[in-house]
């Protein structure tokens, strides 16, 4: 049996290397600024140069040694160059974090099937590029690596109000999650996804606001959230923290819900 004489060292990342994808977004820039603080360099792709440029700034002044990758997960190619020029730059991948996707809101009737289409694609086909992409440079590499995935509770529990694209390409971010911890597991690379719920961000700003709308939306939504509140960005912050470190070595294929007890109950 091992003896654990320091727990902290369970979640030390510092000197490890990370590509987080979508770092200009809301989940994209706490990953970026946990990561930066635990001391890991930092791989950061975005499509927008100035805000990839106003979080690597951030992250550069916390002590963070950063590489600015303005691109999308496009395709194959666009993937396999990010982690590419990530390991060109400082030698290895041990960590990725996928936080890139989008959502487009419309009634099954009033969606275009391309629409669909990009939600997917962006989504779930981006996704799995990326982690194949990770997983060929972790397994050369041969010492084990973590690939984090963003899912939500949507990928569990439907939507009545035109959430078809987005639910199912959750679900399938869950199925991948699942099928490629499996087929990882004996190469030493775990694959976890975080599932949040709604949290803070500029998308959903609206429902933390004082309004008559918000206060009304809030409150039946509150009323299925054991934890009486909507998340914050600091909720997802220590679960990523875990899925990235060595202390969640023998986790993977697992779906953490950062939701206040959302699909629980």
């Amino acid at each position: 049996m091992t003896v654990i004489t320091d727990p902290k060292q369970m979640f030390d990342v510092a000197g490890k290397t990370a590509l987080i994808t979508g770092a200009s977004g809301a989940f994209g820039m706490v990953a970026a600024r946990v990561l930066a603080g635990a001391g890991c360099k930092l791989a950061l792709a975005a499509g927008s140069a100035d805000q990839l440029d106003e979080i690597a700034s951030e992250c550069e002044a916390a002590n963070a040694e950063v590489l600015r990758i303005n691109q999308r997960p496009s395709d194959e190619d666009a993937c396999g160059k990010m982690v590419a020029d990530t390991v060109a730059k400082f030698g290895r991948l041990d960590i990725l974090v996928v936080a890139s996707g989008m959502n487009k809101v419309a009634l099954i009737n009033d969606m275009e099937p391309e629409t669909f289409t990009s939600v997917m694609d962006a989504n779930v086909t981006q996704s799995w590029l990326l982690a194949r992409a990770a997983a060929g440079q972790m397994k050369a590499q041969d010492d084990g690596g973590k690939i984090v995935l963003v899912s939500s509770a949507r990928g569990l529990l439907g939507h009545p109000a035109g959430y078809t694209a987005y639910c199912a390409s959750k679900a399938a971010v869950d199925g991948i999650t699942k099928a490629l911890g499996c087929e990882l597991g004996p190469t030493g690379i775990t694959v976890n996804a975080i599932a949040p719920t709604v949290f803070r961000s500029p998308l959903t700003a609206w429902m933390y606001e004082d309004t008559e709308k918000a206060n009304a939306v809030r409150s039946g939504f509150l009323a299925r959230v054991p934890k009486g509140r909507l998340g914050e960005p600091e909720d997802l912050a220590g679960p990523l923290l875990f899925l990235s470190s060595k202390a969640s070595d023998f986790y993977t294929g697992h779906i953490l819900y950062a939701d206040g007890g959302y699909t629980a109950g």
